[in-house]
C-alpha cells in the first residue's frame, strides 16, 4: 500500500513538473513542492524522505527520459530539490480582525459540525441586517474554502469532510439567488466553464454570479464540458467573454489548448476571454502565455477587467488596450 502511495506520489509530482516546465513557469513548481511539503508533514512524512524521492526522480529522468528539453526539466527539478529545504509557513485563513472574521469562522464551525442548516441560518441573518451579498461571498465563502483546504492539506479533516463542506456551500449559494437577482438590464453576456477535467467549480460559480450581480447575462456551464459543446455555448449564446477556470497546476496546458481552438474559430474567435484560478495567481504572467486576453485574481477585479475588454472591443481604444496589457 505504502510502495502504491509513493508511486501516486511520484507521478503526481512528475505532472506539476511537467507543466512547470511546459508553461516555462518554474514558480509554479515550486509552489507545488511547498504545498507537497505540509502536506506530507501531516502523514509524518519528513522532508529528508521527500529529497529521497525527488533525487529518484531525478535518477530515472537523467538516466530513461530521452527529451530535447531534458535539461529544462532536470534544472526545474533541482530548483525544487533546493525549495525544499526552505522554511514554510502555514497560517489559518481564519482571522477575528478581518472583515466578517467572527461570522466566518461561525460559519465553517457549522460546517464541520454538518450543521448545515444553521450555517444558512447565519448567512440569512447577516443577509436581512443589510451585510452586502459580495462580501458574504468574499470574506465568507471564499475565506472559508481556503481554510478547508488549509484543514486537509495539514491533515486535520478528511476528504470527506471537505467534500460535505464545499457541497453545503454550493448548496448555499443557490438558496440565496433570491436575495439578491433581479430583472434589469443585461447588456453583456458572460460563458464561463470550468477546464477539461477540472472538478473545482465553485469558485468560477461564485465569479459568475459576480457577474451577474453587475448586470451581466451569465451562462454558468460548471465542470466537465468539453471542448466542441464550449464552442457551441459561445455562439448560442453570443458570449461577449468567456471565462476559464483551472485550480489544478496540470490542467493550465488544457486551458491553452482550449483558447487556440476558440481563436481557430472563425464564429469565436473575437470572443474577449478571461482566465483564473490558482495557477494564475501563484504565477501573474501565466495568462499571456496561454493566449488569453485577461486574469483577475479575484472576481471583483474580473468584473472590472471583462468590461473593459468588451469596452475595448468596441470601441478599439489604444489607450484601453495599453492599460490592460499593464495588469
Amino acid at each position: 500500500m505504502a510502495e502504491l502511495r509513493t508511486k501516486q506520489d511520484s507521478l503526481y509530482t512528475i505532472s506539476y513538473l511537467a507543466e512547470s516546465v511546459l508553461m516555462k513557469s518554474p514558480s509554479l513548481f515550486m509552489n507545488y513542492i511547498s504545498w507537497l511539503k505540509v502536506l506530507l508533514n501531516g502523514y509524518r512524512v519528513s522532508e529528508q524522505d521527500l529529497l529521497v524521492n525527488l533525487h529518484a526522480i531525478k535518477k530515472a529522468l537523467q538516466k530513461s527520459f530521452d527529451h530535447p528539453h531534458k535539461s529544462n526539466v532536470i534544472d526545474y527539478l533541482d530548483m525544487g530539490i533546493h525549495h525544499v529545504q526552505t522554511s514554510e509557513s502555514q497560517t489559518s485563513y481564519m482571522l477575528d480582525t478581518s472583515l466578517l472574521g467572527k461570522e466566518a469562522k461561525q460559519y465553517l464551525d457549522c460546517l464541520l459540525r454538518t450543521e448545515r442548516k444553521e450555517a444558512y441560518a447565519l448567512i440569512v441573518h447577516l443577509l436581512e441586517n443589510d451585510t452586502p451579498i459580495k462580501d458574504i461571498y468574499i470574506h465568507i465563502f471564499q475565506t472559508v474554502q481556503y481554510e478547508i483546504g488549509r484543514l486537509w492539506q495539514i491533515g486535520d479533516i478528511n476528504i470527506a469532510q471537505e467534500h460535505f463542506c464545499t457541497a453545503a456551500t454550493q448548496s448555499i449559494i443557490s438558496r440565496l439567488y433570491p436575495y439578491w437577482i433581479s430583472a434589469g438590464e443585461e447588456r453583456y453576456r458572460l460563458v464561463a466553464a470550468c477546464v477539461g477535467e477540472e472538478q473545482h467549480e465553485i469558485g468560477i460559480r461564485m465569479l459568475a454570479d459576480f457577474f451577474e450581480m453587475e448586470g451581466w447575462n451569465t451562462y454558468y456551464l460548471g465542470a466537465n464540458v468539453p471542448d466542441h459543446s464550449l464552442l457551441q455555448s459561445i455562439v448560442h449564446h453570443q458570449a461577449d467573454v468567456i471565462a476559464i477556470s483551472a485550480t489544478m497546476t496540470f490542467h493550465v496546458h488544457l486551458v491553452q489548448d482550449l483558447i487556440e481552438k476558440i481563436r481557430a474559430e472563425e464564429s469565436t474567435r473575437d470572443v474577449k476571454i478571461i482566465v483564473g484560478g490558482l495557477p494564475f495567481n501563484i504565477d501573474r504572467e501565466l495568462w499571456k502565455r496561454v493566449g488569453a486576453d485577461g486574469f483577475a485574481p479575484d472576481a471583483n477585479e474580473a468584473v472590472e477587467i471583462a468590461t473593459s475588454l468588451v469596452a475595448l472591443n468596441e470601441s478599439g481604444s489604444p489607450a484601453l488596450g495599453k492599460r490592460l496589457n499593464s495588469l
